[in-house]
């Protein structure tokens, strides 16, 4: 067995999400040392961390021990019942659930849940949208929650690349960002690449630019926007990501500098950028 584990396979472990992993290491709670870009964990201080430690001692949360959670979430996101769908967070809350597995780990499998059931017809499309405009609310009222006092550690612009309306992953990703004292530029869903070009000329201390795409074929429009935004910034990372990328390998033949798969995957990516 490996000495040492990356932070995927601790999550994976775990049973939490690569965001939640990352952030016990943040807060000092689980030993790591960077190898290069990536964090590596001793498989003993893991073993250690999971045993508990004291009444400070870490609580990890199953994905399995979520899905109340996300099936309380999803179901009055469905019945349209906006306020029921904000007491259903602040109970995950008060249960310990920090914010960022409130976005990674319940709203987000609730709305790909909703949008696996508009697919196979089992709700209709207007259900599917009733959703999306309350998570959208849900999201505002959470965001300011996110973001850290004193000075930011540059700006990151994002967007979803033109055609692609989908507006959830880019703001889950700016809170996320915020959390890590990032500035951030939310351009949000069906963005041109003249957008991305003039939101990326204006921002101060710009350390990335994140191009989200999770609508299917729409290969040409993402990689027409990551060489236009090449060709105006020296030396500034385009990343993308989202549903519609299949790796690491699609990304960089679509001309990106960097994929992510998930949130918690693009602020750790963005990280090892500005510290590299």
């Amino acid at each position: 067995m490996a000495d040492t584990l990356s932070l995927q396979q601790v999550a994976e472990r775990l049973g939490v999400h690569y965001m939640t992993a990352y952030r016990y290491v943040r807060l000092g709670m689980l030993p790591a040392h960077k190898d290069g870009a990536t964090w590596q964990v001793a498989v003993d201080d893991l073993e250690a961390f999971r045993s508990g430690g004291g009444p400070d001692g870490p609580r990890v949360r199953s994905r399995d021990g979520g899905r109340r959670w996300i099936s309380r979430l999803e179901s009055r996101l469905l019945a349209g019942d906006g306020a029921g769908a904000w007491q259903v967070l602040e109970a995950a809350m008060a249960s310990g659930t920090d914010l960022g597995q409130i976005e990674l780990e319940i709203v987000t499998p609730a709305m790909v849940s909703i949008g696996e059931r508009w697919a196979a017809g089992e709700i209709d499309i207007a259900d599917e949208h009733r959703a999306s405009v309350i998570v959208i609310r849900l999201l505002g009222r959470l965001g300011a929650r996110f973001v850290r006092r004193g000075r930011t550690r540059g700006c990151v612009v994002l967007g979803a690349v033109a055609g692609d309306h989908h507006a959830l992953p880019v703001m889950i990703l700016a809170d996320l960002l915020a959390a890590a004292r990032f500035e951030v530029v939310d351009l949000g869903g069906d963005v041109p690449a003249g957008s991305f070009l003039h939101a990326a000329r204006d921002a101060q201390r710009l350390v990335a630019v994140g191009v989200s795409v999770s609508a299917p074929d729409l290969d040409g429009p993402t990689a027409d926007t990551v060489r236009a935004l090449h060709g105006e910034l020296d030396g500034v990372p385009v990343l993308v990501g989202g549903f519609a990328i299949g790796g690491a390998d699609h990304a960089h033949a679509l001309g990106a500098d960097g994929w992510a798969g998930d949130g918690g995957g693009a602020v750790a990516l963005i990280e090892g950028f500005v510290a590299g």
